[in-house]
């Protein structure tokens, strides 16, 4: 008979999330008789069952972070459902890589939030939250909560889903302490530290890494360093934090492999691992405090309150061989985010609240020249402050039923100002040359504006008996243009005015979840309807609103504990993402992958000395970026198969693992010409082939 383990229910107080199911039941170890929980732990995998009523929700423990022959965390939320990842820098440990839930794209990184431990990553920038700046040794579990319905409790971003990383503590733990190193192609070197004690109420947790790398491609080197240190005091009525963070990132940005029939040119097959741009680079320094508390008012009614700081320093450096560019640019922002968990009965039924107000305030500076050290040409400065309150609550009508429904009001403030200096160097004035337009430095209008969105979300749950469950939901999101979207919102030569629409989001999802035996599964349907979505033209250059568009799709995940030391778990995704409107009605999104799936097994070959994991991803065809038009060839679909050997004996631990075992050559992501005229010409960002990686440590 196979072992039942049940995952660790999601942390309500760090992530927010109110529990399906959960409300009235006990907190055991256990799941309680007849809950969804017990439907859906099958030998460590769980789905859903944790999170926001109605909603898809996937957990990645610890164990299956450690033992995944996938390298980077972007490489293991790829294979699950409705997940697809994009990469233009070809870094062995994911850096820069750009998360997509439900496929969005080249806006992947503004549609998807990133959480840690509840509290958002997301700038009001364009840059990708940047996964690999966060200790893998450092996670306790990844949850994955896909569609809009964290708009409620998150606000804005949330439009594809939410995923939230929840970090270690060593709250109530024994002193522990954890060493490795790994090694692998491409020149690729690292060392993990972490450690963790507790004393009474007292605990701390440290977790560090440095990497070093090659990479796979001419002019594609990293050097990157991150540590995170987290305190805590903790009583029986509630408990103190103070998080503490540092990273420091040096990359080279290699470019792209031109392709161009007409003129000969195949950079994808006579030089794939070259460079045109051999000096292109982007460092970037991060710091973060986060604290506050959490009390227990009453015995129903919990106050947490959070405030942080996150400083954001990126240098990035162009060059062509007719000209050079810089950018110096500094991200501040500022948190408060307090908010009560309470459990009240509504009309005798057992309900859970949660609800609160998010502040955030935000302070974007950039300087851009056109050679280092001399003046900018523009100095742009743009504030975004943000005020939100939420209400969310989840009533069980029945035994077997929960329903939830909850609202956000957002108050969003945003000023943008330009500096012009057409005397710094490389600054040119206004000229035009029609019929073709205009060309020059233009100084912006200055904006200061304001806008009112909402969010809301209603959904529920019902639970046949232990084996099958039903769940549904119908949710609004909204996504504020990033301030890189408003700095490039008009042409070369025309003053931009910053100003853009609001992208919002209506869905609709139902699934089912269903347990037998040892096999496990969660599938659900969806469609979402977007109206001003926010996208950037890389021809161009210019961010603008398309035409409505929607997304519709079907997500499956499977799970089989097939014996005591086996374990298979799948899912399969498709998606039709199209224009709704306007005159690329019925064609494409470009960069989203219609069919996406996978399949994995876990071998414990000898009581955990030797164990064997095994993961095939595959990744079909998808427009090119520019292509609305659906006239460009596709990116190719890639299969991928990724294995990993190791195992323990007393403290030590080894592993070995090979990414893209059958050295497939793809890439997924690349810019296609939008003249009609140039069938076959684009740029692309080819990823590495076969990849090793050698990881060894002791642990006490």
């Amino acid at each position: 008979m196979a072992q039942s383990v049940t995952l660790p229910d999601i942390n309500v107080t760090s992530s927010r999330l109110t529990g399906v199911g959960g409300i009235g039941r006990p907190t055991t170890s256990e799941p309680a008789p007849g809950t969804v929980q017990e439907a859906e732990a099958v030998s460590g995998i769980l789905f859903g069952g944790a999170g926001i009523t109605g909603a898809s929700t996937t957990v990645i423990t610890a164990e299956e972070i450690a033992q995944s022959p996938s390298m980077t965390i972007q490489d293991i939320l790829a294979r699950e459902a409705g997940v697809q990842v994009q990469s233009l820098y070809g870094s062995v440990n994911g850096a820069g890589s750009t998360i997509d839930l439900r496929g969005f794209g080249s806006t992947a990184q503004s549609n998807t939030l990133i959480l840690i431990n509840g509290r958002r990553l997301n700038d009001v920038d364009m840059a990708a939250v940047d996964l690999s700046a966060i200790p893998q040794n450092g996670i306790e579990r990844i949850e994955i909560t896909r569609g809009n319905s964290g708009a409620v409790l998150y606000g804005d971003n949330a439009v594809g889903g939410v995923v939230n990383v929840v970090t270690k503590s060593g709250v109530n733990l024994p002193p522990s302490a954890r060493v490795e190193a790994l090694a692998g192609s491409y020149g690729y070197r690292e060392g993990r530290v972490s450690g963790s004690t507790s004393s009474g109420p007292y605990s701390a947790s440290v977790y560090g890494n440095a990497v070093t790398s090659d990479g796979y491609r001419v002019n594609n080197h990293l050097n990157q360093q991150n540590a995170v240190g987290d305190l805590r005091y903790t009583t029986e009525h509630g408990s103190w934090f103070l998080n503490l963070s540092g990273d420091n990132q040096r990359l080279g940005f290699p470019g792209e492999r031109r392709v161009n029939p007409f003129l000969g040119i195949d950079q994808m097959t006579t030089d794939r691992r070259g460079t045109d741009k051999p000096y292109d680079y982007g460092n970037k320094q991060g710091y973060s405090a986060t604290g506050g508390f959490t009390h227990m008012l009453t015995p129903d009614i919990e106050l947490i309150v959070d405030g942080g700081w996150r400083r954001k320093d990126q240098q990035a450096g162009f060059f062509s061989p007719f000209q050079e560019s810089y950018v110096n640019t500094t991200l501040s922002t500022y948190s408060l985010t307090p908010r009560m968990k309470i459990n009240t009965p509504l009309f005798g039924l057992p309900s859970r609240i949660i609800t609160g107000l998010d502040y955030y305030d935000s302070n974007y500076d950039s300087d851009r020249s056109q050679f280092s050290g001399f003046a900018p040409i523009h100095q742009y400065k743009l504030g975004q402050s943000s005020l939100g309150g939420y209400w969310q609550q989840t009533v069980s009508v029945l035994p077997t039923t929960d329903l939830s429904g909850g609202i956000r009001v957002q108050r969003t403030s945003v000023n943008a100002q330009d500096r012009l200096d057409l005397n710094a160097p490389g600054a040119s004035p206004v000229v035009c040359f029609p019929p073709f337009g205009c060309f020059g430095d233009t100084q912006g209008t200055p904006l200061d504006q304001a806008e009112t969105n909402q969010a809301y979300h209603a959904g529920f749950e019902h639970r046949f008996n232990s084996v099958f469950s039903v769940f549904g939901r119908a949710a609004q999101s909204f996504r504020t243009p990033n301030v890189d979207e408003r700095v490039g919102m008009a042409p070369n030569g025309t003053p931009t005015n910053f100003n853009l629409k609001t992208q919002t989001s209506h869905d609709m999802e139902a699934g089912v979840r269903f347990k037998f035996g040892t096999v496990a599964l969660q599938a659900s349907v969806y469609e979402m309807k977007l109206e001003n979505e926010l996208i950037f033209n890389p021809v161009t250059f210019i961010n603008y609103n398309l035409d409505p568009t929607q997304r519709r799709g079907v997500e499956t995940i499977v799970g089989w504990q097939v014996t005591d030391d086996v374990r298979l778990k799948g899912s399969l995704t498709y998606i039709d993402a199209t224009f709704r409107e306007g005159q690329y009605a019925g064609n494409q999104v470009p960069l989203v992958s219609p069919w996406t799936g996978s399949i994995g097994v876990t071998w414990n070959i000898f009581k955990r000395h030797l164990m064997f994991d095994g993961v095939v991803r595959y990744v079909g065809e998808r427009r090119m970026d520019n292509d609305q038009a659906n006239f460009q060839p596709q990116i190719p679909a890639a299969t991928l198969l990724d294995v990993r050997l190791g195992g323990e004996l007393d403290q030590f631990f080894w592993a070995v693992s090979i990414e893209n075992l059958f050295n497939e050559m793809y890439y997924n992501y690349s810019v296609a010409s939008a003249t009609l005229t140039n069938v076959g010409v684009y740029n692309a960002y080819p990823l590495p082939g076969r990849t090793f990686m050698l990881r060894a440590g002791m642990k006490w």
